[in-house]
């Protein structure tokens, strides 16, 4: 008995390019990543770069899982580990690594914001928006991109999470120059870790959620040189 083999539709064939590593592959993933966040000068943010992701897991038929999304077993523990993470995460870079590598205290960048009740409730949102946006795009996506790329090993790992960290460090030069690198490089080497352990990005989304808000909070109240000279005087 003869059977007609499964037609191949224009779909398939985009998913097909979209998964793989020719032309329509590394154009998306380009894409992707030089998009990022887009953060106005009125504090606005939009994550072009998160939706566009999520865009490509539709088209590409990648489930969401595939970039971290799964399912938590205690949305609870979930959200308060992350919160607690994120908010001491930033004291201790703020309070100790952060001096030793010698950085300026004041984030002059965003010192705008020192008092500025005004933009208070959009920096709150643009921080929520990096959590979100950030972490989907280098930890999610990236990961998954490079995983199906590189073979399964350790040394693979080690390098996406490297990689990957420096990628993102290097992404925060424009808007806050080589302090802004350092920082993010490290809060990616953490990030990176945790999420190449357990493939879930809640828990790193929502630290990276609070780490932000907790360096707005530092920024809004003007406190930011006292902070840092907590443990080094």
């Amino acid at each position: 008995m003869h059977v007609n083999p499964v037609e191949q539709t224009p779909r398939d064939d985009l998913a097909a390019q979209l998964r793989g590593f020719g032309l329509v592959g590394i154009g998306a993933i380009a894409l992707i990543v030089l998009t990022g966040n887009i953060i106005f000068p009125n504090m606005v943010a939009i994550p072009v770069g998160a939706l566009l992701v999520l865009i490509w897991a539709r088209l590409s038929h990648t489930p969401l899982r595939a970039i971290g999304y799964g399912t938590s077993k205690n949305w609870a523990v979930t959200i308060v580990s992350g919160i607690v993470f994120g908010v001491t995460f930033k004291v201790l870079m703020k309070t100790i690594v952060m001096p030793l590598l010698g950085a300026d205290p004041i984030n002059h960048a965003y010192h705008f914001l020192a008092g500025n009740k005004w933009m208070l409730p959009t920096a709150v949102v643009a921080m929520l928006v990096a959590g979100f946006g950030e972490e989907t795009v280098f930890r999610g996506f990236m990961f998954e991109r490079l995983g199906k790329l590189l073979a399964d090993s350790r040394g693979s790992k080690i390098f996406i999470v490297v990689f990957t960290s420096l990628l993102f460090g290097l992404s925060h030069y424009f808007s806050q120059g080589w302090s802004g690198v350092e920082q993010a490089t490290i809060v990616g080497l953490v990030f990176g870790t945790i999420f190449a352990a357990t493939k879930n990005i809640w828990i790193i989304m929502i630290a990276h959620a609070f780490f932000d808000l907790t360096a707005l909070a530092m920024i809004y109240n003007n406190v930011e040189s006292q902070i840092a000279h907590w443990i080094f005087k």
